[in-house]
């Protein structure tokens, strides 16, 4: 049981601000989510656009940009 969760919090930080990026293990990482993805056959998807106007509209909506 976590007693001090403000502490484990803090050194969860530490860690990754210590910890470098290791870009090699993150493309592992993808290739292996993807090989999985087509085992499981939800990979490649049957509609490329099913979902597409959700993506859009969750695009619009982060990429606002104030007046000058």
């Amino acid at each position: 049981m976590i007693t001090n969760p403000a502490l484990l919090r803090a050194f969860e930080r530490d860690l990754i601000r210590a910890t470098p990026a290791d870009h090699a293990r993150n493309l592992a990482i993808v290739d292996a989510l993807c090989r999985e993805a087509r085992l499981l056959g939800v990979w490649p998807p049957s509609n490329l656009l099913d979902g597409i106007e959700a993506d859009l509209r969750l695009a619009k909506a982060l990429n606002v940009r104030p007046a000058p």
